[in-house]
């Protein structure tokens, strides 16, 4: 194991990892399409059985679903935005891209201090307008607000699932933020890496899923 300056907890290294740690490692590796494990996952290395529930929520966020791929990062980019965690809106800034979100709007993830600020689509703030609800006043959301998203035209599985993701994400940021990882956007191996100029269904695609 080895611990950096900045990160609060040992993290095992991959050449280093045996039994259960280098099983989820192997997991992790085929889940993202990454040729090395995420330093995200690694917090929790020292303890498989945190790590198991790490991996099984990464996978239940990415692997299927019902929304596009492309919408969920946009989701997971967005929510860590809100969450004020560099190293997080990095990571799925790449993974937006990569499933063909269009570069200027992951730009505008880091910069804008409002979902308005945003180019998409009326549609899409609707959404991330509720889930930017859900990190800042989740108690706060009503039927109005749900009528409002069903109106814009998301279904109720879409929703449960861009809750879903802004949920995890609210739990990730704040481990990632609290266990010293998430300072800057340069601490993200992720998001150091090239987006590939293929379409991704003809690429090992990042984070697997098939939309």
């Amino acid at each position: 194991m080895d611990a950096t300056t900045e990160v609060r907890v040992p993290m095992v290294e991959e050449a280093q990892a045996t039994g259960r740690v280098a099983e989820l490692y192997a997991e992790i590796k085929q889940a993202t399409g990454l040729p090395f494990v995420p330093d995200m996952f690694r917090l929790t290395s020292s303890r498989p059985d945190l790590l198991e529930a790490v991996v099984a929520g990464y996978k239940g966020m990415y692997l299927g679903g019902v929304l596009p791929r492309q919408t969920r990062e946009l989701i997971s980019a967005w929510t860590s935005k809100v969450n004020q965690c560099p190293y997080c809106v990095g990571t799925h800034n790449f993974f937006f891209r990569a499933f063909g979100g269009p570069e200027e709007t992951a730009k505008a993830v880091e910069t804008a201090s409002g979902v308005d600020e945003l180019p998409v689509d009326e549609r899409t703030r609707v959404l991330l307008r509720l889930v930017t609800k859900v990190s800042r006043e989740a108690y706060k959301i009503t039927e109005e607000d749900w009528r409002v998203a069903g109106e814009a035209g998301w279904s109720r599985e879409e929703l449960l699932e861009a809750f879903f993701t802004a949920s995890m994400f609210n739990f990730i940021t704040r481990m990632v933020d609290g266990l010293g990882l998430g300072y800057s956007v340069a601490a993200s191996r992720v998001s150091q890496q090239p987006v590939s100029q293929q379409p991704v269904s003809q690429q090992a695609a990042p984070g697997g899923g098939d939309r």
